[in-house]
């Protein structure tokens, strides 16, 4: 089976309490899945970093893959491809 590794760091490592975790993706999977496979496995990511619905970021969080911050996962319905490594960054802003 296919899978990609999530980095936590910051907001994320705090609320996980672990580095990273690999989960398993099927091809037809998008990355709305893997959102959803998070919020399932770490429930208290919702309403903090994952929206109420489960599936989306709330603003300022999102997937950089394999560190091209350049690009980041910003289109939930692409796929995930096998072996990707996945950073959930939360860029935090103020003044």
């Amino acid at each position: 089976m296919a899978h990609v590794t999530i980095e936590f760091t910051g907001l994320s490592k705090s609320i996980t309490g672990v580095n990273e975790v690999n989960l398993p993706i099927n091809p037809t999977d998008t990355y709305r899945d893997v959102v959803r496979q998070l919020g399932t496995l770490y429930p208290a990511l919702v309403g903090i970093l994952i929206a109420e619905d489960g599936e989306t970021f709330l603003s300022s969080n999102m997937f950089i893959i394999d560190g091209d911050y350049a690009n980041p996962a910003m289109v939930m319905e692409n796929s995930p491809r096998d072996g990707e490594h996945i950073h959930l960054m939360s860029v935090i802003t103020g003044g």
